[in-house]
């Protein structure tokens, strides 16, 4: 397949190009590149595939509707990835116009782009964050989400809003997937895992909120990745069972699916820390803060829609995928 990935020299968009490359997929990638974190990490994450011979990359950001729309008129692509966010939740209270310039003036350029170029399948990214207020566990797509706590979460909500209102209009076929505080090698430096393996080994105190009473399905990202590929293989169809009287906010009668895509094993954060110390052979100094605005003390991911879909089944628990973090960590940053 042709696949275009939009800010495929994040986090996950770097490890999804490399897997679809390797299965004989070409990729075209964009990524605007920009400082929210250290740029050197995604030049670096580029460099590993930047002379692959079915790999082209393009720097250009979503927000700019001339480029993006030249962008689809020049190529044709078997579906897109859309990866390309200002991602944060404690970031969005500081900077709001970000999350509604990148997640909302963005996305509906993709959108545009998608459906004039008549992409056979856009999967797009939203996240845990969605959920909220909600407090039943495990989280399913089946719920209400109708409560954000955070502009990053309403967003990602936005997102799911817009891409429905495409696959009922234009028939576009749409998937978007929660994920689950995705972590491992090649991760983003502003998430808890980067933070605390920095902190430890500075021997600087690490932050801990919420006094460290906090729950998280932690997904390892090649089982991430393992699910992404699977659902872009398979386009959203429409639910013909779906009714309009009692309607499920996961499916449509228009071509529209939402899924969960995280570990299914909820880990307590003072277990990851622990199993972080294990690794390290360092104990961590404890910042403990109280919860910050706009997060929440719990996230579990129903996945067995997912699992029941497209067979997806993660594998990695923390005490393997912390393992390997710590070992790339400590390569990339050339220590003993």
């Amino acid at each position: 397949m042709n696949i275009l990935i939009t800010g495929v020299a994040g986090f996950i968009g770097a490890t999804l190009a490399w897997r679809l490359l390797e299965r004989g997929d070409y990729v075209f990638g964009i990524d605007n590149l920009n400082d929210y974190y250290d740029v050197s990490l995604k030049e670096a994450r580029l460099r590993r595939y930047q002379d692959h011979k079915s790999f082209r990359f393009q720097k250009l950001d979503i927000v700019d509707r001339e480029a993006m729309a030249g962008l689809f008129h020049e190529h044709r692509f078997d579906a897109v990835m859309h990866l390309a966010a200002q991602a944060g939740v404690r970031y969005s209270i500081q900077n709001p116009y970000a999350y509604i310039d990148a997640n909302m003036v963005g996305f509906g350029n993709v959108l545009e782009g998608c459906r004039h170029s008549k992409v056979g399948h856009l999967v797009f990214a939203s996240s845990s964050s969605v959920y909220g207020s909600n407090t039943k566990l495990p989280f399913s797509e089946h719920d209400n989400v109708d409560h954000p706590v955070s502009l990053y979460a309403a967003s990602k909500k936005a997102n799911e809003l817009m891409a429905h209102s495409y696959a009922h209009l234009y028939g576009l076929s749409c998937t978007g997937l929660r994920f689950f505080t995705v972590y491992g090698p090649w991760g983003r430096p502003d998430m808890a895992l980067f933070k605390f393996t920095k902190g430890i080994l500075e021997d600087k105190p690490i932050p801990v909120f919420n006094n460290g009473k906090m729950i998280r399905d932690f997904t390892y990202i090649d089982d991430i990745v393992d699910g992404v590929v699977r659902v872009l293989d398979r386009p959203a169809r429409s639910n013909t069972a779906w009714s309009a009287v009692q309607p499920d906010p996961a499916t449509s009668n228009a071509p529209y699916r939402i899924y969960n895509i995280g570990n299914h094993r909820p880990v307590e954060l003072m277990r990851y820390i622990e199993v972080l110390e294990q690794r390290l052979g360092r104990k961590a100094v404890l910042d403990l803060l109280p919860m910050q605005d706009g997060d929440v003390p719990a996230t579990y991911a129903d996945t067995s829609d997912l699992a029941a879909d497209v067979g997806f089944q993660p594998c990695t628990p923390v005490e393997v995928g912390v393992a390997k973090f710590v070992e790339w960590y400590k390569q990339y940053y050339r220590m003993a």
